[in-house]
């Protein structure tokens, strides 16, 4: 009793030596772990900020070349993903062509963001399709990009076309042909590697259930320096807020080259931090802007027949 009433207050003084040496030690030996396993700690804390993403790329319709794996591991679209995954150490994505098996609610507490680059009607479960929408999108920090052909998938299911934010009305502008793009937003990150103008050869889609009140237009033909010209706008990229989730959409991608163009890639990979959330972006709705579009296309249609 005498010694340990004498040892007490040595102890006390002691304490926080000790925890401090105990927590050198743990680091310690944390690091030789990493070091033997091949990872440094910063490797192993950025691994675990990555944002994860599920690209879908099944094709319940038409299959775009983009997506075709034909007999290779992964298709065109895929590749790219994956390797501006590796280039830029900023997210890791899987790639699927099997909805049925990987879009569930249990795979998909595994994601952070959804890409979809899809037509038709996706062998997806209703109650996963109404988890997806009702929990898992409109959460903070979640998000879906849809490439091209998304706003080809699930026509008559309005969740979807409401989501993201129109529906496939076919495509004027061919493959075959180059088109001049306006960028509507400059400040928008997406938009950056676009300047104010851009002409570039992909395929361009029209819309049905475009609804101008629910998104903000960031990118859009220039009907006056189109060759086909129709008399109204059409969207190229929009970006909204669904719940607490953000959505992103672009309509190029439908050529195998435009994976390899860099401005395009360079749009992907800022789309990946907007809609999870790591940078900031205006996503208020402009109807006013698809409604000038509107105006402008009918007026360059009109003179250009004249």
């Amino acid at each position: 009793m005498f010694i340990e009433n004498l040892l007490s207050p040595a102890i006390i003084l002691l304490k926080p030596l000790l925890e401090i040496t105990m927590q050198r030690w743990l680091t310690h030996f944390l690091m030789i772990g990493l070091i033997c396993g091949g990872m440094s700690l910063s490797e192993t804390l950025h691994a675990a900020e990555k944002v994860k993403i599920l690209m879908v790329t099944q094709s319940a319709g038409f299959v775009h070349g983009s997506v075709n794996r034909k007999e290779k591991t992964l298709s065109p679209s895929e590749i790219a993903m994956t390797q501006l995954a590796q280039q830029t150490g900023e997210f890791e994505v899987h790639c699927t062509q099997d909805s049925a098996a990987d879009f569930t609610k249990e795979n998909l507490q595994n994601y952070d963001l959804v890409m979809f680059y899809t037509t038709g009607n996706l062998p997806i479960a209703e109650e996963d399709l109404e988890y997806f929408f009702n929990e898992w999108l409109p959460t903070k920090g979640h998000g879906v990009i849809g490439i091209h052909s998304a706003t080809d998938t699930f026509h008559e299911y309005e969740p979807f076309w409401d989501m993201i934010g129109g529906t496939f009305n076919g495509h004027p502008w061919t493959s075959n042909g180059k088109v001049t793009l306006s960028v509507n937003d400059t400040k928008n990150p997406m938009m950056k590697s676009f300047g104010e103008e851009y002409v570039i050869q992909d395929e361009i889609y029209q819309y049905k259930n475009w609804q101008p009140e629910k998104v903000r237009v960031l990118l859009s033909i220039n009907m006056a320096k189109s060759k086909v010209k129709r008399p109204y706008m059409v969207p190229v990229a929009w970006i909204k807020d669904y719940g607490e989730g953000r959505v992103y959409v672009n309509n190029l991608g439908h050529r195998e080259e435009t994976w390899s163009n860099p401005d395009f890639l360079k749009s992907i990979q800022e789309g990946i931090k907007w809609t999870s959330g790591q940078i900031e972006a205006d996503a208020t709705p402009n109807p006013e802007v698809s409604a000038e579009l509107e105006a402008k296309a009918k007026k360059d249609t009109k003179a250009a027949a004249e």
